[in-house]
């Protein structure tokens, strides 16, 4: 146990931000020992993995906890799926290589997505027409209530675009331990109508893309447009796209012509970034905080040395210029803390 730390390597922002005190865990038994302490205290708990979708605006008065839960396993599902279980605190992205390197299919379209794969679940994560919910199976969280172990399956995860029940009634509730995925073993099924995916096979040669083959697309493309947390501090995408009603986005078709927008039910989903780009704040910097230059949906830790505040204020503004513009309402995607 360590006090007044600072967590800023334990935030991909970059923020100066210290925690009264702070204890990297190993195990759920010493998880339990960390939290029969903070219970004692009367202390707040911070949850971290990769730091990578928070915000830190303060110092942060209670007890940070850094889950470093590792190990991945496998089982046999039948003859072309197979399940695979990884801890909270594996790396995303490494384990997604894993995966691929064993020609298991499934999350390759999740490639390079910043984060551990316990926090995955909670915003139910998703890139290139891939979510979090169409390979997993069930996870193991720890009930704070009780202390108790719980497995939620899909349905009682309730999950939805960037949403899940870890993010509404569950929130503060549950400290997920380890994820349960559904891969295939041969029969993949590969995805490629989206996004650039299909432009940057072509570029690479590739006619009959292998799962492999996505993944490196993806990679590519994520990093042509994507600052790299370990160079300027961000948290990728900022803010959520926002879905509207039809009748809303075709008033909007009247007056802006090249809107974007794409079918979702009976609603239209809005690119937060064109509407941010639309205000001008693509590459726009004040003081410390900047938007990317390359994707307005990503704000930067331009300088390195923002505060946290800074960085909610910028969000703010964006926030502002677009319900004025538009009258939409963008809502971040990042834990503000």
């Amino acid at each position: 146990m360590q006090e007044n730390f600072s967590l800023k390597p334990y935030n991909t922002f970059g923020v100066d931000a210290k925690s009264k005190y702070f204890i990297e865990i190993n195990s759920i038994e010493e998880l339990k020992d960390a939290l029969s302490f903070s219970k004692a205290q009367a202390l707040p708990l911070l949850l971290l993995g990769g730091g990578s979708n928070i915000l830190l605006t303060k110092d942060f008065d209670g007890l940070a906890i850094k889950l470093n839960l590792k190990g991945i396993s496998e089982e046999k599902f039948n003859e072309n799926e197979v399940l695979v279980t990884a801890k909270a605190g594996e790396n995303w992205h490494e384990f997604v290589l894993d995966c691929l390197g064993k020609n298991y299919g499934g999350l390759e379209n999740l490639s390079l997505i910043p984060g551990n794969v316990g926090t995955s679940p909670m915003q139910n994560i998703g890139a290139y027409g891939t979510e979090i919910k169409d390979v997993f199976v069930s996870c193991k969280v720890l009930d704070l209530e009780n202390l108790e172990l719980k497995t939620f399956n899909l349905e009682e995860c309730r999950f939805g675009y960037r949403d899940s029940i870890f993010k509404q009634e569950g929130k503060g509730r549950y400290i997920i331990l380890e994820v349960t995925f559904k891969l295939t073993q041969k029969d993949h099924h590969i995805k490629t109508e989206y996004g650039a995916i299909t432009a940057e096979l072509k570029n690479m040669g590739i006619e009959q893309p292998t799962i492999q083959d996505v993944s490196k697309a993806v990679i590519s493309i994520r990093q042509s447009k994507l600052p790299n947390p370990k160079e300027i501090g961000n948290a990728g995408s900022f803010f959520k796209n926002p879905t509207i009603p039809l009748a809303q986005f075709e008033a909007l078709q009247q007056k802006f012509e090249n809107i974007q927008g794409y079918p979702n039910g009976d609603k239209v989903k809005v690119p937060a970034g064109w509407l941010i780009e639309q205000c001008g704040w693509k590459g726009k910097q004040i003081g410390n905080v900047a938007s990317h230059k390359l994707q307005s949906l990503v704000i930067i830790n331009a300088t390195g040395i923002a505060t946290g505040k800074e960085i909610f204020d910028f969000s703010t503004e964006i926030i502002n210029s677009v319900k004025e513009k538009f009258g939409i309402e963008l809502e971040r995607e990042v834990n503000i803390i």
